[in-house]
């Protein structure tokens, strides 16, 4: 049985855009800054190395998953004003 507070937020559900290029882009793009970004904060050698960046692994892990939570709200939010 739906309960009328399930069906109260289906119509309020923004459409969402399919997967094409330019979203794998935006996404990228913002996890690579936010990466990047990751090498100011006070501490970014705690824990493991890692071998390439200037950052330990939980803080490259931590700043791709940061990264991909602002590419998706940078993609709901220009679907939402209808530039994507």
């Amino acid at each position: 049985m739906i309960s009328s507070i399930l069906l109260a937020a289906q119509a309020t559900v923004p459409p969402t855009p399919a997967w094409n290029p330019t979203v794998g882009i935006i996404i990228s793009i913002s996890s690579l800054v936010i990466v990047l970004l990751s090498t100011r904060i006070e501490k970014p050698l705690v824990g493991p190395k890692f071998p390439i960046l200037p950052i330990s692994i939980p803080t490259f892990v931590a700043a791709m998953a940061f990264g991909h939570i602002i590419g998706v709200g940078i993609v709901l939010g220009l679907t939402n004003i209808g530039r994507l």
